[in-house]
């Protein structure tokens, strides 16, 4: 509009920075070879962050890169969320449009989020605990597709100013960044970040990360202040000048362009005040008045504020505000914005310097003419940017009547992006203002326009005015979704006091209080919530159907299907079915089904239950609730895995982890990828297993319980590879992840239980073994909690028939096994699988007893040859095999059973069933296990001792499996206690065990010290 108009000042030349425009280039140069980069620039403001920026972009785009540039505003601390990452992402479409388009393509709902371009986000799943995530995956899935066959710069500047949300969009963005050809480069100032700034924890959590670099810009040395003068004189500089800028500005770029201008247009800058701000201000005020007057409204309108908005302020005709704008262009004061539409002032410290500036009454004018000119006309500002820009405009104009409405429908807009931090920020401002405006104003609000965090509380929405509860659910509930769990306890405590202190009960909102509560006590891992639900429960028994109470009821029906499954739960999931069908509350119902199809499955009623969980997820994807579609495919994984159907629980997963790929649900895929990788490992597919567990630990969910279940499944393979010590050290990092102190679950408790038992068996720590064991079970196995109750009790009896004949482990042996009939007596049976394991179960009685048939094995042998669970087949035809060899005969069948056995285990890796099957076949003096096994059952005599043992060290670790010391070693054999320790260390070495406890369990498990069969 203002054609070539000259600016004075700026620096024609590039000077310095050469080391961190190389780190810059470099990087490009490195995401072009397909190497995501992540740079933050730091520095001081003025000191030339943007400049380096400019330069680093003009060679990018000369180089063939495609660069998009996104700014933090300071309007974002109102609530204006994602403004650098929408103005980025608005420059690739306008860039790249097809490559945008298709990259899109399925996702421009919710990435309408943070481009409303592209939809309307209205018709999409609403806030839930893992929405944000959501987003985020598909924020950094879509740059990634977008960058896959070019390169793309993203800069994203100024984020000191940054909104809540762009902050952890941004650190999300540098940690699962991945593929593509991306650069993302992020500038802030170093001098605003004091020590509670929220950008700084940002700070140090992305200088953890080695994949982010930091860049900081230092001032400016004599040197370089010299040859930016000369630059901008375009002539060699007076040396006093050159002196007195560089002692004034310090070396700071923008200073140093500041004075000389000032000198320039006539002020002396010997005669310049030492105050910054008067430095700042000194060309504006040389500015005509009209010319200062249009900058003043620029600096209170915002980071850039539009022409025809700033037309309808600033209240000059059109010539008038076009000369004015030209006399500030000219002064290098304003700019025009790069879309064109707009100014802003050429750096922010003259923005905020005219700002501070400005009177009291002044500033509260100026933004009332900017709302009552955005009202009478919206479309002055973009669609996004509408109703946080007018409720920041009221609220500065102290009109707390006009604000109050406007900071509600700015909340709900936040809401609809997912930015529930500042959704938040924009609701405690509403609560600030609630008892400044009028009761007629209040009046006039409804929760149907403001507020959805309450289901319907049998009162119409429509017609009763909004309450300050209404103001606090909604807060309580954008604090827990957005990490904020300590702020949102208090709002529910307040929330709660009120309504104690109400003359009119209200039962309902007392009971979503107390449910949310629950919700809030159990991820702060401050017990597990049941007294909150329980209180609940209470305050709505007897009340008429509502919302609500489907609500409550469904929660109650949640915590049993994962702490109890039993009648109780059932009866209130089915009931929350009934009550969410009478009030047509759909989502809460669907909810509600899949937690009774859950427990209904685990309570036996199979095939019911798992026609549930179908029908439920069929009906989530179809009414596009993918949240609740991948819990869905949480349970049914986990149902059919709990029925030994794990080649279905395969499909079901996998099928589970592609849509939350496609819906960017990456919390959610952790869930289902922990059934998966539990899945694989039961079909015998470990190394797949173990890579889907490494995966999942990769992922964005490895800080959380599905990362803990990896874990464990680590730990298992490790133990079964023949690795207590690194088992025991997953165990460690599981019991870390799980947390499960105060709030202690089954699902977690009891695998954590029978890994500890297999590790402690692994190392001949029985005592520990037993004490495990001991406490898992007086904690109790709740109905539905076989599924974890068998392989404990399976580990835990396997490992004292091992110990069969340590002296040290008689004591206490018949107590143990006692422990484990009468526990098994209680647990369910629902499935072949289960059926199985209660005959494996009882054979293991059995013999650590010395009471084991070939009879009785051959029947757990029948169980699992009908299922699809190779290892533990595999440790069966061992267990017969060894029978029919004690009992004598049938040496044939013997020898087929150890050779499938064998090539299982070897297989699988399962080192120590596979020494053990070697070393009962050496003993019976069979064939080679890798031989033909066409070949003769009888072979060639074997060494003695497979682990190369010599006659004196056997008879050293047949003592050493009594317990005794090495002092009673030597008395015993008439030997040394040197010589006997020196025996000891050989035969720990010769065996690969850590400690003696280790040795006498192997040489028992293994009979080395029984004589051949």
């Amino acid at each position: 509009m203002l054609g070539a108009v000259e600016t004075r000042s700026v620096s024609p030349v590039f000077v310095g920075r050469a080391g961190e425009l190389t780190a810059l280039t470099e990087a490009l140069s490195r995401a072009g070879a397909g190497e995501p980069q992540a740079l933050l620039v730091g520095g001081e403001a003025g000191v030339g962050k943007t400049r380096l920026v400019e330069e680093f972009t003009a060679r990018a785009r000369a180089a063939g890169t495609v660069v998009a540039v996104g700014g933090c505003v300071e309007i974002g601390a109102d609530g204006l969320p994602f403004a650098p990452f929408s103005a980025a992402l608005r420059a690739l479409r306008r860039e790249l449009p097809e490559e945008f388009t298709a990259a899109v393509d399925g996702q421009e709902g919710e990435l309408s989020r943070l481009l409303p371009e592209l939809g309307d986000p209205l018709g999409h799943e609403p806030a839930a605990e893992d929405a944000t995530a959501r987003l985020f995956e598909l924020t950094v899935r879509l740059l990634e597709r977008v960058a896959a066959d070019r390169p793309v710069a993203l800069v994203l500047e100024d984020l000191h100013w940054a909104d809540a949300s762009t902050r952890h969009l941004l650190a999300y963005l540098f940690r699962t960044l991945r593929n593509g050809r991306v650069t993302v480069v992020a500038t802030y100032r170093a001098d605003d970040i004091h020590r509670r700034h929220p950008l700084r924890p940002l700070l140090a959590e992305l200088d953890r990360l080695r994949s982010v670099r930091r860049i900081e810009l230092a001032r400016f040395t004599r040197g370089e202040v010299h040859r930016q003068l000369t630059g901008i004189l375009a002539a060699e500089p007076d040396p006093g000048l050159l002196e007195e800028v560089f002692e004034r500005s310090d070396g700071n770029a923008f200073f140093v362009e500041e004075l000389v201008a000032s000198h320039e247009s006539g002020c002396a800058a010997a005669h310049l005040s030492d105050s910054l701000r008067d430095l700042l201000l000194v060309r504006v005020e040389t500015l005509p008045e009209a010319a200062q007057r249009v900058v003043r409204t620029v600096a209170e309108g915002g980071s850039t504020v539009e022409f025809d908005l700033l037309a309808a302020v600033a209240r000059l005709s059109e010539d008038e505000l076009i000369e004015a704008l030209r006399a500030a262009v000219g002064a290098n004061i304003l700019l025009a914005a790069p879309d064109g539409d707009g100014y802003r002032f050429r750096h922010s410290l003259v923005r905020e310097a005219v700002s501070d500036d400005l009177l009291p009454g002044e500033r509260s004018r100026l933004n009332r003419r900017y709302a009552e000119a955005l009202e009478a006309d919206p479309g002055l500002v973009r669609p996004d940017e509408r109703a946080n820009r007018l409720a920041t405009y009221w609220y500065h104009a102290h009109d707390a009547a006009r604000a109050l409405p406007a900071v509600l429908r700015a909340s709900v807009e936040t809401r609809k992006r997912h930015a529930y931090a500042e959704q938040l920020r924009l609701l405690e401002r509403a609560m600030e203002l609630w008892d400044k405006v009028p009761d007629e104003v209040r009046g006039a609000l409804r929760p149907i326009d403001y507020a959805e965090a309450y289901p319907a509380c049998g009162c119409d929405p429509e017609t009763t005015p909004l309450r300050f509860l209404d103001l606090l659910a909604e807060a309580a509930v954008a604090a827990r979704l957005c990490g904020e769990r300590e702020r949102a306890l208090k709002i529910g405590k307040t929330a709660l006091r009120i309504l104690e202190g109400d003359e009119e009960p209200d039962p309902l909102r007392a009971a979503w209080f107390y449910v949310e509560r629950a919700r809030i006590q159990s991820n702060l891992g401050r017990g597990n919530g049941w007294p909150e639900i329980a209180r609940a429960e209470e305050l709505v028994r007897g009340l008429p159907p509502s919302a609500v109470h489907a609500v409550v009821l469904a929660v109650s029906a949640g915590w049993g299907m994962l702490r109890n499954q039993g009648p109780e739960a059932i009866t209130a999931a089915e009931r929350a079915v009934e009550y969410a069908r009478l009030v047509k509350a759909e989502s809460i119902e669907l909810t509600a089904r899949g937690t009774l199809g859950t427990i209904m499955v685990a309570a036996g009623d199979t095939e019911r239950g798992l026609a549930e969980l179908h029908a439920v997820r069929e009906r989530t994807m179809a009414l596009g609730q993918f949240h609740e579609a991948s819990r869905t495919h949480v349970n049914l994984s986990s149902c059919l895995e709990g029925l030994g159907r794990s080649r279905e629980a395969v499909e079901v997963a996998s099928a589970g982890i592609e849509m939350c790929r496609v819906r960017g649900l990456a919390d959610s895929a952790g869930w289902i990828r922990a059934n998966l990788a539990e899945s694989l490992h039961s079909l015998g597919e470990w190394e797949r297993a173990r890579d889907e567990a490494e995966l999942l630990l990769r992922s964005g969910a490895a800080g959380t319980k599905p990362g803990g279940t990896a874990l464990l499944l680590l730990a298992v393979h490790a133990v079964t590879r023949g690795e207590p010590a690194a088992a025991a050290a997953r165990l460690a990092e599981a019991g870390a992840r799980y947390g499960t102190a105060r709030d202690p679950m089954p699902q977690y408790t009891l695998p954590m239980a029978e890994t500890a038992v297999l590790v402690a068996a692994a190392e001949g720590r029985l005592a520990d073994l037993r004490t495990e064991v001991a406490a898992a079970a007086e904690a109790g196995f709740p109905p539905g909690t076989h599924r974890y109750g068998w392989p404990l009790m399976l580990a835990a009896v396997t490992a004292e028939a091992d110990a069969r004949g340590l002296p040290a482990a008689s004591e206490g042996r018949p107590a143990a096994l006692d422990l484990v009939r009468r526990h098994t007596r209680g647990l369910a049976t629902p499935a072949p699988v289960w059926q199985a394991y209660a005959l494996y179960v009882s054979a293991e009685l059995a013999r650590a007893e010395d009471r084991a048939t070939a009879e009785r094995w051959s029947e757990v042998l029948a169980a699992f040859e009908a299922l699809d669970r190779p290892y533990d087949l595999a440790r069966v035809r061992h267990r017969l095999a060894d029978a029919l060899l004690a009992e004598g005969g049938r040496r044939e069948e013997a020898a087929a059973l150890l050779r499938a056995a064998h090539a299982t285990a070897a297989r699988l890796g399962a080192h120590p069933l596979r020494e053990d099957v070697e070393l009962l076949a050496a003993r019976a003096r069979l064939a080679p296990l890798t031989a033909d096994p066409a070949a003769p059952v009888e072979a060639a005599e074997p060494e003695d001792d497979a682990f190369g043992l010599t006659p004196r060290e056997q008879d050293v670790l047949r003592l050493v499996a009594e317990g005794r010391t090495n002092r009673q070693i030597a008395e015993e054999l008439f030997i040394s206690p040197k010589t006997a320790s020196v025996h000891v260390s050989n035969i720990l070495a010769k065996l690969g065990v850590a400690g003696r406890g280790e040795a006498a369990a192997l040489a028992h498990r293994l009979r080395l010290l029984d004589a051949p069969v």
